[in-house]
């Protein structure tokens, strides 16, 4: 998996409004990128939620907050609306992202829930893995955010 002070690498993922490319979102502040397993499941939601509860707080900070996971654009649409999510989720259906990234399933069967916060010049500065806690990616998110 990719650590502290590892250059994040540049992809090109499909979202509901189009293409998106972590370079462009990249220029002129940090993102808040998390992978995790599926729209809809009692986890994921807790954790979707959670962002978009203090989405505001991110903006204000610099960062952008974008999810990942290997759902089709038309499952993130639904999921997104349902939920009021105001941020960009991205479809990896071949887990190549999730893969470049280091993000391994859980028991070989649940694709990882991990966040990491890459700063404006693309260099990760704080990684959370955890398929459970999924809050505890929105707080310690914040926490580097603040710092950097």
């Amino acid at each position: 998996m990719l650590g502290v002070g590892d250059r994040a690498p540049d992809f090109t993922l499909p979202s509901a409004s189009g293409a998106v490319r972590l370079a462009d979102v990249l220029r002129g502040k940090s993102v808040v990128l998390y992978f995790y397993p599926k729209d809809e499941t009692p986890v994921c939601t807790a954790e979707a939620c959670a962002f978009r509860d203090s989405y505001e707080v991110f903006t204000e900070a610099g960062a952008e907050v974008i999810g990942v996971s290997d759902d089709t654009v038309e499952s993130h649409r639904s999921f997104a609306a349902h939920h009021r999510l105001p941020f960009q989720l991205l479809s990896d259906p071949g887990g190549d992202v999730r893969r470049r990234y280091g993000v391994s399933g859980f028991l070989g069967l649940i694709p990882g829930r991990v966040t990491f916060v890459i700063d404006r010049q693309g260099i990760v500065r704080h990684v959370f893995d955890s398929q459970f806690k999924a809050t505890q990616h929105v707080d310690e998110a914040l926490e580097t955010i603040r710092n950097l």
